[in-house]
């Protein structure tokens, strides 16, 4: 019993009014004892929530609180089963143990977001009588908002779906098994759509019937092209227009089975029946038979057989009243040649010699003459006679034709015989007597005609040697004892067959009473209509116990009894509401003489089949709706997709490439199909390929791997899927592949790669480069100031003189050094590249010599380029001297330079726009592709040691590079090398300057120099020129001392200060001199080449230099020769 709600609650519990079961149980609960307190207390978004749950028809509960107290109302009550009614007040994780798995993080996520959640067919593993069992559910879950806007609350909704899903998934094992049945049907079946009679779908009978496979998809008259004018065609357009069904028994169709020539004749039995949509349109055919050919095979040759025995009985009745041989072989002859309609058959005697015969008589046709006489048998030619004497049966179907002169064609020809069958009859081994059948003109014999004519002339010499008539006799009864006793067991199989075929057999005279109706039949009526009739029963009086049924059924037998023969698939619903459908054959039966006396049914449950066929259809359409989405993909993808077919032999071949595939590759699908796979793509890239295809199908799951293949669209590296397809049979017949072009992923990687390698040992140049620099500073400084006072003897000044020339060769070989890393002081000017070719062409034949012809060739209208001519200049004497050193006997120096146009894409990098390209060519020894690989590489030299540094292309490269403009090399082994300078075209070329003689150094005082160095050799070197120069030099080690000795009030003319320093830099004293000092000039001074930070108008001097460099900037610098001076300051 359920307690009643206590009273004065009233006012304030309206809304936990009706409810039914439920309501007056959460009415009577004990909230108070629960955190939800007591319900006057519940706040209005619950009680609104509560409100409609209790009121809805629709399984719904409410989860409240923190803890997801539950309550719910009667159509929610079922759902936890054995749990209701405790579950009511409950926590969620308490009630749903079993299932909080899965129901807790959707709670959560509603709680969360703030968003509802709803799932379908959700399997939830629920307890039930103590066990857990699976169970499907629809259900949704919605947020319930408080008062202050959160989530305090979740509704719920669902109902279960358990048997709806365990119902459709025994549907799908059951369209399994009726699609089983179809494809081991032992009678041929297909189904065709639309007015094109297109075959949708064919069962393996069929299929093994028209003896090929690929016919789905396809209209009737495509896929069996071999059928058009054999009525087939026009059979199928008549049902689909008139919707009245064919039936055809042993009928004819020539096929293409095998494929190319002859077609092979096959025997059907066959019946196409229509479908009709819901308006009872036809849609399509429905097309079931039976491939009878053997049974017509052995039809045909039972009558052939029943021909020949009754030839051989009349011959027998002619030939038993005879005893004469020579009566017995003139019947013979008659009666064989009438049965032939020859033209004449003869009958002769072969003398003992085995060569003579004689014609005693003949049978002629009309308007023949015979060919009684005597003959030599060798006259008709070797063929005939050693046939004859050998026993063999002599046929000629053409005379003319096949006998040729001296072969007896002669003598054929002169008795008037242009065919013939002859047989010999030999005794003892010896020919004996011969039976010959003529033919005026040719005439191709059958097989058996000649069977004929042998049995015949075996009956002859039966008779006439009458030895073997007794034993031939008893042969004779004893066949037909044993045809007698097989007619017998035939009809005893009829009769068995009648009453054990599943098919539905019955007959009924004209007024609708069963003449005959067999078992299965009788079962069907007791199934469908409840009655079992029997032989003698009238159908219309027991189908008035089934109204529905009576004038359907009656209407049908009618038409046949009024002479109509029809075919059709009926349905019938059985008293249960089950569909049958049967496919019916209806035909009248008449008497002797023509008269319709009764009508039979020859019929089948087909409901299987039905069921299958609408299941297949779901299917196909499914499947073509597969086909087009598989079908866009590959056609619009910009992924290179590609099919693979896998012969028996393990071969290969291209099936389709889609479009992306075609136009990366500049393969052509249609051009390549049919083909081997090496002639479509060469045998070497076939041989690369194929490996990877025959490691996917022994693997028989996806491979990937990157390949690199030469293809008509050139060289491609790819990023490559392979999976194997297999067919029916299990063999991998098919491998479908995508293809990822990366050949601009890995040639990038390679150039990062070559750049970061490059730009790695700059980095390492530049360092080492600018330590040379201090290095050698003091030591030019120290040997030009040797040089120039004359220290020391004769011989020690051509010591001197010849340490200098070293350290010169070492501040060049650091500005090739600085030119590869790209960190060497350009002057970078528009410079006319014909004129500084041409000024440099004798320098160049005297550096390399007589035995090298060096031939300019520059063009008229060469534009200028933009680079420093200083380096143009050294580079170019470089590459000469390259070229030089690769012709050691002689050869021919080409220097060339035109103006390209080059646009975006270009081999060498560059963006598009005019440029100059400076060419110097060679025929020497040339790079192999290794050399070539490395040859801008600094230190990398193939002339061996003390040769060459290794440095002339480097520096090259990075000269390029450093202008804007690029290197490129091309060599061939035994050919050559062509080095090109590509530079940016420029404006009006400078005019070059001319040179400046050295200042003369000049004694007397000039001014004071402050000189800021942290090296304190190179500081001492330059103390030393500047005071040769005739300035007080006053020296600081840093940037911090000079700035103190400035403001203690040094007041110098000048300040010489080195760049990179520790603490403040030397561009920061000028920066710091210039602000605080704008008059006093300032001289920066560093190994380093880079100008990162440095005013670009603040004067600058590249260490090591010597007195004379230092003199040309102090100039350029005050406006005055060094040694002027402008006295103290």
């Amino acid at each position: 019993m359920i307690p009643q709600q206590e009273e004065g609650d009233g006012d304030d519990l309206d809304f936990l009014t009706g409810g039914g079961e439920m309501g007056a149980r959460i009415r009577a609960h004990d909230w108070a004892s629960t955190p939800l307190g007591p319900p006057r207390l519940w706040p209005q978004s619950l009680r609104s929530a509560l409100s409609i749950c209790l009121h809805s028809s629709f399984p719904t509960a409410i989860y409240w609180g923190p803890d997801l107290r539950i309550l719910y109302n009667d159509a929610w009550a079922p759902i936890p089963g054995e749990r209701h009614p405790a579950a009511l007040g409950q926590p969620a994780q308490q009630v749903w143990s079993d299932i909080w798995d899965v129901v807790s993080s959707e709670f959560e996520l509603v709680r969360r977001t703030g968003e509802g959640y709803s799932t379908y067919d959700q399997m939830l593993p629920m307890v039930r009588g103590g066990a857990v069992q699976e169970s499907y559910w629809d259900y949704s879950f919605t947020p319930i908002r408080g008062e202050d806007g959160s989530v305090a609350g979740v509704f719920n909704q669902g109902h279960e779906t358990t048997g709806r899903v365990m119902s459709e998934r025994r549907a799908v094992a059951e369209r399994e098994r009726l699609r089983q049945m179809f494809d081991q049907a032992p009678d041929f079946m297909a189904m065709l759509h639309g007015p094109e009679h297109i075959m949708e779908l064919a069962n393996p009978a069929y299929l093994k019937l028209v003896g090929r496979t690929d016919i789905i998809g396809k209209p009737a008259r495509e896929a069996l092209p071999e059928v058009e004018g054999q009525g087939y065609f026009e059979l199928l357009d008549k049902v689909y227009e008139t919707g009245k069904s064919y039936v055809g028994t042993a009928v004819p169709v020539e096929l293409n089975r095998a494929g190319g020539e002859p077609v092979e004749r096959r025997f059907v039995d066959v019946v196409y029946q229509p479908i009709t949509d819901a308006q009872g349109q036809v849609t399509g055919i429905f097309v079931e038979g039976s491939d009878v050919t053997e049974r017509v095979n052995a039809e045909a040759e039972l009558r052939r057989s029943e021909s020949r025995l009754r030839f051989l009985s009349e011959l027998d009745d002619k030939l038993r009243t005879s005893h004469d041989a020579s009566d017995v072989m003139r019947r013979a002859a008659e009666h064989l040649a009438q049965h032939l309609h020859a033209s004449r058959t003869a009958y002769a005697d072969v003398d003992a010699d085995n060569d003579r015969f004689i014609i005693r008589g003949d049978y002629t046709a009309p308007g023949v003459a015979s060919s009684a006489g005597t003959y030599s048998l060798d006259l008709f030619g070797p063929r005939a006679a050693e046939g004859m004497r050998l026993g063999r049966t002599l046929v000629i179907n053409d005379i003319a034709r096949e006998l040729a002169p001296g072969e007896g064609r002669e003598m054929f020809l002169s008795t008037g015989i242009g065919a013939i069958i002859c047989c010999p009859l030999l005794k003892d081994g010896q020919l004996a007597a011969m039976m010959a059948v003529h033919q005026s003109d040719a005439r191709e014999w059958q097989p058996e005609e000649v069977s004929l004519v042998e049995a015949a002339v075996e009956r002859c010499w039966a008779y006439i040697e009458r030895a073997g008539a007794e034993a031939r006799l008893r042969e004779l009864n004893e066949t037909l004892e044993q045809r007698v006793a097989a007619a017998l067991a035939e009809r005893k199989v009829f009769a068995d067959l009648f009453e054990t075929t599943s098919a539905l057999v019955q007959i009924l005279d004209r007024d609708f009473t069963f003449l005959a109706i067999n078992a299965a039949s009788a079962e069907e009526y007791q199934r469908v209509f409840g009655f079992r009739p029997a032989t003698g029963d009238n159908l219309l009086t027991l189908l008035e116990s089934t109204p529905r049924h009576y004038e359907g059924v009656k209407q049908m037998w009618s038409r046949v009894l009024a002479g109509e023969a029809f075919g059709q698939i009926s349905e019938f619903t059985d008293a249960q509401g089950a569909r049958h459908w049967y496919d019916m054959k209806f035909a009248p039966v008449r008497s002797a003489d023509g008269e319709i006396v009764g009508a039979s049914l020859f019929g089948y449950d087909v409901t299987a089949r039905v069921h299958e066929q609408q299941q297949l259809a779901r299917a196909e359409a499914a499947r073509r709706e597969a086909d087009a989405l598989y079908r866009a993909y590959f056609e619009n993808t910009a992924e290179a997709l590609f099919v693979i077919g896998v012969a028996e032999d393990g071969g290969f071949s291209i099936q389709e490439l889609n479009p992306a595939h075609e136009a990366l590759t500049g393969l052509n699908s249609a051009e390549l199909r049919g083909r081997p796979l090496e002639e479509q793509i060469g045998r070497e890239a076939a041989a690369q390929v194929s490996a990877n295809y025959r490691r996917a199908a022994a693997a028989r799951e996806p491979v990937s791997y990157r390949e690199v293949i030469d293809l008509p669209a050139g060289r491609k590296h790819w990023d490559t899927v392979l999976v194997p397809v297999r067919d029916a049979s299990g063999r991998v017949s098919r491998i479908i592949g995508s293809s990822r072009d990366v050949t601009a992923r890995v040639q990038a990687e390679e150039q990062l790669r070559q750049s970061q390698k490059l730009e790695a040992m700059g980095s390492l140049t530049g360092g080492v480069s600018h330590d040379f620099n201090n290095l050698l500073s003091p030591i030019i400084g120290a040997l030009d100031l040797l040089q120039r006072r004359g220290v020391g003897t004769g011989r020690e000044q051509r010591l001197i003189d010849g340490a200098l020339q070293s350290a010169e060769r070492a501040r060049v070989l650091v500005q090739r050094l600085l030119a590869f890393a790209r960190r060497q002081p350009l002057q970078a000017i528009s410079v006319d590249i014909r004129e500084l070719v041409q000024g440099m062409a004798d320098l160049i034949a005297s550096t390399t010599g007589p035995q090298i012809k060096v031939v300019v060739d520059v063009a008229q209208d060469l534009p200028s380029a933009v680079a420093d001519p200083n380096q143009l200049e050294m580079a170019l004497l470089n590459l000469s001297v390259n070229a030089r050193d690769a012709m050691p006997d002689g050869g021919v120096l080409r220097i060339s330079a035109v103006k390209e146009e080059i646009g975006s894409g270009h081999a060498t990098g560059l963006p598009p726009g005019p440029y100059v390209r400076l060419s110097v060519a060679d025929t020497g020894t040339g790079m192999d592709a290794e050399t070539l690989k490395r040859a801008i590489e600094p230190f990398y030299s193939t002339k061996g040691v003390g040769k060459g540094t290794g440095l002339g292309l480097s520096m090259v490269h990075g000269l390029a590079a450093q202008l804007g403009g690029a290197l490129t090399i091309a060599s061939e082994p035994g050919i050559g090398s062509n080095i090109e300078l590509w530079l940016p075209a420029g404006g009006e070329p400078v005019p070059a300057q001319a040179e400046t003689a050295e200042p003369a150094v000049r004694p007397g005082r000039k001014g004071t120099t402050l000189l800021v160095d942290d090296e304190a050799f190179v500081r001492a070197s330059t103390a030393d020129m500047l005071a040769e120069l005739g300035f007080d030099v006053v020296e600081a080690s840093s940037a911090e001392e000079a700035l103190h000795r400035l403001s203690d009030g040094l007041t110098p003319d000048l300040i010489v200060t080195d760049h990179l320093m520790p603490g403040r830099s030397g561009s920061d004293l000028a920066m710091e001199v210039r602000s605080r000092w704008p008059s006093l000039p300032v001289l920066l001074v560093s190994g380093y080449a880079e100008t990162d930070g440095v005013a670009p108008d603040l004067t600058r001097l590249v260490k090591p230099f010597r007195q004379a460099d230092l003199a040309a900037c102090i100039a350029e610098l005050t406006g005055n020769e060094a040694g002027s001076g402008t006295g103290e300051t």
